[in-house]
């Protein structure tokens, strides 16, 4: 039975969307088991709403296309079905609790603390949340 590994953020076009394409492509190099899989969602996202510009252009630089990405709101199915939940700050894994209180084992914090928003910034702003999204899925998921 495959592992699955929710990645959630707030609106799921910018952080949760690029560490979704980040781990994809773990699981596709065979750096993480292939019968992972990995989704991402927020909890404040416009269902069909595309990665940002800017989100596309920094992944563009590690050879990751986010260009067909479309953001999911988060719902309650999505965290019933995942074995690990990855929140990138403290009020998206409030909310995943507020859904779901049963996730609280499977649920918790990317980092050690709360991933900045890049939203609205330049591409260096991206880049630097990018290469610490990418810090700790690199340090394993756990």
């Amino acid at each position: 039975m495959p592992r699955r590994i929710l990645l959630v953020c707030g609106g799921n076009t910018c952080r949760s969307a690029m560490a979704e394409a980040m781990v994809r492509s773990l699981i596709e190099s065979g750096s993480y088991p292939e019968d992972w899989t990995v989704e991402s969602a927020g909890v404040g996202a416009v269902d069909g709403d595309p990665a940002t510009d800017n989100a596309i252009a920094v992944l563009a630089e590690l050879g990751l296309d986010l260009g067909g990405h479309r953001a999911r709101m988060l719902t309650r199915e999505m965290i019933a079905k995942a074995d690990t939940i990855l929140a990138m700050e403290g009020r998206h894994l409030e909310r995943i609790l507020e859904l779901d209180p049963l996730a609280a084992p499977r649920a918790r914090l990317l980092a050690a603390s709360d991933i900045a928003d890049p939203f609205g910034g330049g591409v260096e702003v991206y880049r630097r949340t990018r290469d610490e999204i990418q810090r700790y899925i690199a340090a394993g998921l756990g």
